[in-house]
């Protein structure tokens, strides 16, 4: 438990920012980053940066941005560094990607140039239709686990940075569910130096993160840090951990709609939900055992948010149906198409279709600068385990043991700004409002 109005520590130095992946999530985020620190943009859908946060009462005028009320490190101080399985710098990688447009990366060259992909810890057993040649070897993954942990402070010391955090940007790896070598430390660590199926490359990575005490935020549905091996590992090293997938399109969608539903008590009776995508993340989920941790993240949501157990009139038994299908012309740009077939007075039939044509990376951008700069203030202000505070940017997020995730929206944005304020010593805002009328 984090007391109220916390001593947090200044964001002092480089903070280093550590991508597991330079695909077109990092290589966006990336260049937004240098493009915004030169004029050349603006950092819009960040929180962190645009956000602002109201204090006391409605009646006192006080909003100030997020960033001039916590302590965030600065943008000027952030340090790249990256890990590819292809051997592309950064500039290569944005060229490729095809999310921004070539004039903006051109401006951007000299600094995109100088980050150079370190070899990733990778096997196709966990993304089968990826290849590539920049891969680590090792004896085993515990052996592939040092070795990170000795690149990574390597980096540490060579850009002088006092802080790291690390995102996992890569790839969706195949489906997988708890096992044993994932129920302790001890079990886990064994399981690497065996060689275990059930240790995936997101985990080495996330394990050699939480052993050299640095944050850890998965962006992908892997099962990853949400084991309790990782768990207590994040607790031993007083680490934040936080995941799992960057809500970004159709479920970003869902978490807007579905609580407006509920809210008006209008009944479900299906949700045909839809995508194209022909980005690097849509080549992977082209396979059927990647596409199930995708299916089990997205499909959750509707579950959560509607409570059918609660409202079994409303909500018991609605058919939900998810489809991601590769389509390479579309690239970045995904479309995703939503049929809602719901139901009003006297159980009279509606329907609601959305065609949302999103840019993927474009929304997953500002989603990864948040949770660099949350996690940073999170460890800075003693902060540990896993961080449901940070749930608004993912689309399962992680809690404690035995706790169903909050999915609404409005309803993470409400925790997340309330930690704010609890950190800053402030009154918690309840939006009951009867002080304004006795």
């Amino acid at each position: 438990m984090i007391e109220k109005g916390v001593r947090i520590k200044e964001p002092k130095g480089k903070l280093g920012v550590l991508l597991v992946g330079q695909g077109a999530v990092s290589t966006t985020f990336i260049a937004g980053v240098e493009a915004i620190r030169r004029g050349l943009g603006q950092p819009i859908g960040s929180l962190t940066q645009m956000g602002t946060i109201r204090l006391g009462k409605r009646t006192e005028g006080r909003v100030p941005r997020i960033k001039d009320f916590v302590p965030l490190a600065e943008l000027d101080d952030l340090v790249f560094g990256t890990w590819d399985i292809f051997p592309d710098d950064a500039y290569e990688a944005a060229l490729k990607a095809g999310v921004l447009e070539r004039e903006l990366i051109e401006k951007l060259k000299g600094p995109l140039k100088k980050i150079k992909p370190m070899k990733a810890v990778f096997d196709r057993q966990y993304v089968k239709k990826l290849s590539g040649p920049n891969v680590k070897t090792g004896v085993n993954k515990y052996e592939l686990a040092q070795q990170l942990m000795e690149e990574i402070s390597e980096f540490k010391a060579k850009n002088g940075c006092t802080r790291l955090v690390m995102i996992w940007c890569a790839s969706t790896e195949v489906y997988m569910k708890p096992e044993t070598a994932h129920q302790s430390l001890a079990a886990f660590e064994q399981a690497m130096k065996d060689n275990s199926p059930s240790i995936s490359p997101s985990m080495i990575y996330a394990y050699a993160a939480l052993q050299l005490g640095i944050p850890f935020a998965n962006g992908a549905p892997n099962l990853t840090v949400d084991i309790p091996a990782l768990i207590e590992l994040a607790h031993e090293r007083g680490v934040p951990i936080a995941g799992k997938d960057f809500k970004t399109g159709q479920t970003l969608m869902k978490t807007i709609i579905a609580p407006g539903l509920k809210a008006r008590l209008l009944g479900l009776r299906g949700w045909y939900s839809t995508n194209i995508l022909g980005n690097r993340d849509g080549e992977v989920l082209d396979d059927p055992e990647s596409f199930k941790t995708k299916e089990e993240s997205k499909l959750s949501v509707l579950e959560y948010i509607l409570q059918p157990q609660v409202y079994p009139q409303l909500y018991q038994d609605f058919t939900h149906v998810v489809r991601i299908n590769y389509y390479p012309p579309r690239g970045d740009n995904k479309e995703g198409w939503d049929n809602i077939d719901i139901f009003g007075w006297l159980g009279y039939p509606m329907q609601i279709k959305i065609n949302f044509l999103c840019r993927d990376s474009i929304l997953a951008a500002p989603i990864v600068l948040d949770l660099v700069l949350f996690l940073d203030l999170a460890q800075r202000c003693g902060m540990r385990g896993i961080q449901e505070w940070l749930s608004f940017y993912f689309k399962s997020p992680m809690t404690a043991p035995g706790l169903y995730p909050e999915h609404d929206l409005f309803i993470q944005l409400m925790k997340l700004k309330n930690t704010l304020r609890h950190l800053r010593g402030e009154e918690l805002i309840t939006h009951l409002g009867l002080e304004y009328y006795d």
